[in-house]
């Protein structure tokens, strides 16, 4: 009987070869993306105090959705399952001494305790993109136009994926027209938040349940209908000519139904979703201008966003643009002929190496049609032949695995073919 085998934590990911290669693509175009925009890259821990999510992040977060532990010191910490209020304490931390407005992104590791599903785990690799300091909508528009420059550059077009967005000030504002007040208006941004999540009689229910009236209910429904509500607002207009003027205003969709769960947003807040709806939001941020405060520091204004590495896969995916990709560094594989010439043949994987190829050495004298073999299966391209001959004459033989073509060369025309 076979011993069973530990399985992996649940709504956790083992990230094989080609996993791992899909992973390391997308960190390339995130980073390209946002450095081509300015913005440095910067870490945060994995733990934080339970106190720093608390105030802000909303209770949803916290208490149902967060890996909770206490220490050994008796201290209660999170395992982060997001990474702005960890910047805010970053920032809040050396506020003197940062150069305004701060440009910043981050890839990495969090953990949020859901259902796993199609699309969720319980740890994802998420990017943060932020921008501090820059109180203008044009920093809502330039942080907008980093997420349309992103699905741009990973072959996603504007007929096959949508920014959505809106403000929660002017959400706020209208919502106090239609007479919800301070105390029910954290509550009817979630009911919005919520609004596609849920069946319509339900939704409707929860509405006059936290005490809704009809003829709110009704208001709120004409405010959610209305396409054009975004030209009321000067903040959302001027973030919609600077993403049109940076030429990518064809991904921008104004969408009254996005709010954003968490509690920090105070402005401009959007989403990326795929055209045909069929996967959860891409990405998601928005502005937040008191989230420094709440931490210890000066109040500096911030507005961000975050992607997950699941649903954007799937995206590309479902789109035919999730890209192949090499899944070995080789470019050549150095043959082993016999075991009397295993040094030279070191030696020349070393000079491969020195000089920038990477090379794999095949560890065993056997026959050369099982190391073909090998290289062939690994997805290899080249490999190099020393044998006696070739030892004696100063030369290589360097065979194309994909055309076939076979060349004896000397090492430096050799070097020259793996490098062209």
């Amino acid at each position: 009987m076979a011993k069973a085998t530990i399985p992996a934590v649940k709504g956790t990911r083992d990230f094989y070869p080609e996993e791992m290669a899909f992973r390391n693509w997308l960190y390339e175009r995130v980073r390209e993306t946002s450095q081509r925009f300015g913005y440095q890259e910067y870490e945060a821990p994995i733990l934080e105090r339970l106190e720093l999510y608390a105030a802000k992040s909303g209770e949803e977060l916290v208490k149902e959705q967060s890996f909770v532990l206490t220490d050994r010191g008796g201290d209660t910490l999170v395992m982060r399952p997001e990474l702005t209020p960890s910047l805010a304490r970053m920032i809040a931390q050396r506020q003197a001494q940062l150069v305004r407005p701060v440009r910043w992104f981050s890839f990495g590791p969090f953990w949020r305790y859901e259902r796993p599903q199609r699309g969720r785990t319980r740890e994802f690799f998420q990017w943060n993109i932020d921008l501090l300091g820059a109180e203008t909508p044009a920093a809502d528009g330039e942080i907008v136009a980093i997420a349309a420059s992103f699905l741009r550059n990973v072959g996603l077009t504007a007929d096959e994926v949508a920014i959505h967005i809106n403000s929660r000030r002017l959400m706020e504002d209208r919502l106090a027209q239609i007479g919800i007040g301070d105390d029910l208006r954290p509550q009817v941004l979630r009911l919005i938040d919520r609004r596609d999540k849920l069946p319509a009689e339900k939704w409707r229910a929860w509405a006059l349940d936290m005490g809704l009236s009809e003829a709110q209910l009704a208001a709120l429904a004409d405010l959610l209908g209305n396409p054009d509500l975004w030209q009321e607002s000067e903040e959302l207009r001027r973030v919609f000519a600077t993403v049109e003027a940076l030429g990518l205003g064809d991904y921008l969709l104004y969408d009254a139904g996005v709010v954003r769960g968490l509690d920090y947003y105070t402005g401009p807040v959007f989403e990326a979703y795929d055209r045909q709806r069929k996967f959860r939001a891409i990405l998601g941020g928005g502005r937040y201008d008191n989230l420094v405060a709440d931490v210890g520091g000066d109040r500096i204004s911030g507005v961000g966003f975050a992607m997950g590495d699941v649903i954007i896969g799937l995206v590309l995916e479902r789109a035919g643009k999730r890209p192949t990709l090499p899944l070995v560094p080789s470019r050549v594989l150095v043959t082993l002929f016999s075991p009397e010439l295993y040094p030279q043949t070191l030696a020349l994987a070393a000079r491969l190496r020195a000089a920038g190829i990477n090379a794999e050495q095949f560890l065993e004298a056997t026959r050369l049609g099982k190391q073909i073999r090998y290289a062939n299966r690994k997805g290899i391209p080249y490999i190099l032949i020393l044998g006696p001959d070739e030892v004696a004459a100063g030369r290589v033989v360097l065979k194309n695995l994909t055309t076939g073509e076979q060349e004896t060369l000397s090492e430096q025309e050799a070097i020259a073919r793996l490098r062209a």
